[in-house]
């Protein structure tokens, strides 16, 4: 029996359980309600774990069945914007009292965090559109 078919049973069995579990809720009274929500919640939990389980087992399958050099390197240069972006942030651009005055924990170390995510989205983002624009520049003219 293919891996396919194992989870499309446990998929239907699991939504067999669910189902059966929201009409208890509904045609019960608001104590059973309360103490069988509790029973959908693992259902959801349990699969939600099936799921994260299954996601992991397939791109780590994934990623020793490719070329693991190129993914490497890939994951190095992603690394490399990420730290590139942490260092060009200072953390000490703005004034930190609105935020504290309410209460928000917010310090320089916060402040240089948002900045880097900033500067390595703002980088990602140029390098996604510059690869779309070559793309599309070589594809026109190749024809």
């Amino acid at each position: 029996m293919g891996l396919h078919k194992i989870l499309k049973i446990v998929a239907f069995a699991l939504a067999i359980i669910g189902a059966i579990i929201v009409m208890v809720i509904i045609a019960g009274d608001d104590d059973s309600a309360l103490s069988m929500s509790g029973n959908l919640l693992y259902v959801a939990y349990a699969v939600l774990g099936i799921v994260i389980a299954l996601v992991l087992i397939f791109v780590l399958k994934g990623l020793f069945a490719g070329d693991i050099k190129k993914t490497l390197l890939t994951v190095g240069a992603f690394a490399g914007i990420v730290l590139i972006s942490y260092a060009m942030s200072s953390g000490a651009d703005l004034d930190l009292t609105p935020f504290t005055d309410k209460g928000l924990d917010v310090n320089e170390g916060t402040s240089k965090m948002v900045g880097a995510g900033l500067y390595a989205f703002y980088a990602l983002a140029i390098l996604a559109i510059g690869s779309m624009l070559l793309g599309g520049l070589k594809k026109i003219l190749n024809k």
